[in-house]
């Protein structure tokens, strides 16, 4: 095994999940380049496994690329790893692979764990069209603009979210997106505490806001597409449908809009702030 870069996708919480293919690699490589070396020694110790390691990582990712390009040029192989799941995946990786490929050494992906798909796939949203969009905004105008961005999606959209931030980000989808659009929120995956939190973004910001001790662990925050129907009223003009079926049918605003519901497939409360936002 010589003059290859491996990209190795290490477990996310149970370490189970390691393929023998992963652990062949990484004891064979000459070199494991990793997010955090502490953390990948405990993996290798697990496994018993004594390939000499090095860092790679954010703050020195431009630096150690170069040098790593040198090595494999002179024929090592190299594995890279994250702290855990799929390296390049809103973890370093990214640079180290393009600048290989521009220097003509094969990339070799090394498939395993990843904390988007096993959410994904648990979720109960849609899994045929989904976009994933990395981490949310620590800024609440930057994020409130990352999810206007993606509010009228007609597909599961995909977010990382650190624990200390996810109740204001679900207080915030509950603002862009209505109260009743579908969340779900997967934390700790894999290990002993696994938890799926499924629902309308009010009761799962309910839930949280209310969860003594905080909100702990990794997680992945995934939206639910649109409905399809709130599109096709704006376009109609959703005001104006609502004041003529007030005045041809004598009804109030409340009664209009619940007929407006069954016309249309969607829900009252959803027109109901569709109109709220229009008439801003």
């Amino acid at each position: 095994m010589a003059g290859a870069l491996y990209i190795v996708a290490t477990p996310i919480g149970n370490l189970e999940d390691i393929t023998l293919r992963a652990l062949r690699v990484l004891k064979e490589v000459s070199l494991i380049a990793c997010e955090d070396t502490r953390q990948t020694q405990k993996l290798l110790n697990h496994f018993d496994i004594s390939t000499r390691t090095i860092s790679y990582h954010d703050h020195n990712e431009l630096e150690r690329s170069a040098e790593l390009i040198v090595k494999l040029e002179e024929g090592e192989s190299i594995a890279v790893v994250s702290d855990a799941g799929t390296p390049g995946i809103s973890d370093p990786g990214y640079r180290l692979i393009t600048l290989a490929l521009r220097h003509n050494i094969p990339v070799v992906p090394i498939p395993g764990p990843s904390a988007l798909l096993s959410a994904l796939i648990a979720s109960g949203l849609g899994t045929d069209h989904f976009e994933f969009r990395g981490f949310l905004s620590a800024k609440h105008g930057q994020r409130k603009t990352q999810l206007e961005a993606v509010r009228d999606a007609d597909h599961t959209i995909v977010f990382y979210e650190a624990p200390h931030r996810i109740v204001e980000a679900i207080e915030d989808v509950v603002e862009v997106m209505g109260a009743e659009r579908k969340v779900v929120l997967a934390r700790e995956l894999t290990k002993l505490h696994e938890e799926f939190i499924r629902g309308g973004a009010a009761e799962v910001f309910e839930q949280l806001r209310r969860r003594e001790g905080g909100v702990k662990g990794e997680i992945v925050l995934l939206i639910g597409a649109a409905e399809r129907a709130v599109k096709q009223v704006n376009h109609r003009d959703l005001s104006s449908r609502v004041e003529t079926i007030m005045r041809e049918q004598d009804l109030d605003e409340k009664a209009a809009l619940k007929l407006l519901a069954k016309e249309t497939g969607i829900g009252k409360s959803e027109l109901y702030r569709e109109l709220q936002r229009l008439r801003k």
